[in-house]
C-alpha cells in the first residue's frame, strides 16, 4: 500500500471513487452472499470469513487508489481526525452507498428466488431493543476503526494492515453476528434493507455504524495519536 489512509489528498478524485464504488460493491456483494448460505454451511464463522477475507483482499487491491475505505463510518472517522476533506469525504460516502446499493441488486437477481437478500439483522429486535443494537454497533464499528487508525493511518502493522483490518471485521462478525448481524458498515446495512422493501431498522443501526466510527476518529486523532 503505497499511498495509506493518512494520505487522502494525492489521490485522484475520479479513479478514488471508481476505487470506493468497487470496493464497497465487492464487499456489499459478497457479504450478502456468504450471509443467504450462513444458515445452511457454517453459520456466523462463514459470513466472518468472507468479509474478512474479502477485505483483505480489497485493500491491498484497491489502497493505492482510495486508502480502501468502503464504509461510511470510516470514512466518517477519518474526516473528524482530519484525514479527509469534507468534500472528497461526501463523495466517498456517496459512491459507497451506491456500491451497496447495486450490489444488492444484483444480487437480488442472481441469488435463487425466495432467498433472503443478507439483511444486517440479528436476534435483537430494532422494535424492541434499538439500544441494544445501538450500542452493539457502536462498540464493534468503534473496534475496526480503531484498528484502521492504529495500523493504516499511522502506519504501525506496514504492509500487514490490511491483514489486521480484515481479521478485526471477521472477529467483529463472529462475536456480533447472531445478536445485530454486525454490519459496521452503513452501506452493507441501507443496500439489502432498500432492495428487501423494509427500511423500518436502519436508524438504530445507523446511529451506532456512525456513532462508534467518529468516536474512535475523535479518540486516535486527539489522544492515541503517536504523531
Amino acid at each position: 500500500m503505497a499511498r495509506r489512509r493518512n494520505d487522502p489528498n494525492t489521490v485522484n478524485t475520479v479513479p478514488a471513487l471508481i476505487a470506493e464504488f468497487l470496493g464497497t460493491f465487492t464487499l456489499v456483494f459478497v457479504g450478502v452472499c456468504a450471509v443467504t448460505i450462513a444458515g445452511t454451511a457454517g453459520g456466523v464463522a462463514v459470513a466472518a470469513l468472507a468479509h474478512g477475507l474479502i477485505l483483505i483482499g480489497l485493500i491491498y487491491t484497491f489502497g493505492n487508489f482510495s486508502g480502501a475505505h468502503f464504509n461510511p463510518a470510516v470514512t466518517a472517522g477519518l474526516l473528524v481526525g482530519g484525514r479527509i476533506p469534507l468534500q472528497q469525504a461526501g463523495f466517498y460516502m456517496l459512491v459507497q452507498f451506491l456500491g451497496g446499493i447495486v450490489a444488492a441488486v444484483i444480487a437480488s437477481f442472481v441469488l435463487p428466488t425466495g432467498t433472503n437478500l443478507g439483511q444486517t439483522l440479528g436476534s435483537l429486535s430494532p422494535s424492541t431493543q434499538p439500544v441494544q443494537i445501538v450500542i452493539f454497533e457502536a462498540i464493534m464499528t468503534f473496534f475496526l476503526v480503531s484498528t484502521i487508525y492504529q495500523t493504516a493511518v499511522y502506519k504501525k502493522a506496514g504492509d500487514f494492515a490490511p491483514i489486521a483490518i480484515g481479521f478485526t471485521l471477521a472477529g467483529a462478525i463472529l462475536a456480533g453476528g447472531v445478536y445485530t448481524g454486525a454490519s459496521l458498515n452503513a452501506a452493507r446495512t441501507l443496500g439489502p434493507a432498500l432492495i428487501a422493501g423494509d427500511l423500518s431498522y436502519l436508524l438504530p443501526y445507523f446511529i451506532g455504524i456512525f456513532a462508534g466510527g467518529i468516536l474512535a476518529g475523535l479518540l486516535h486523532s486527539l489522544v492515541l495519536n503517536p504523531e
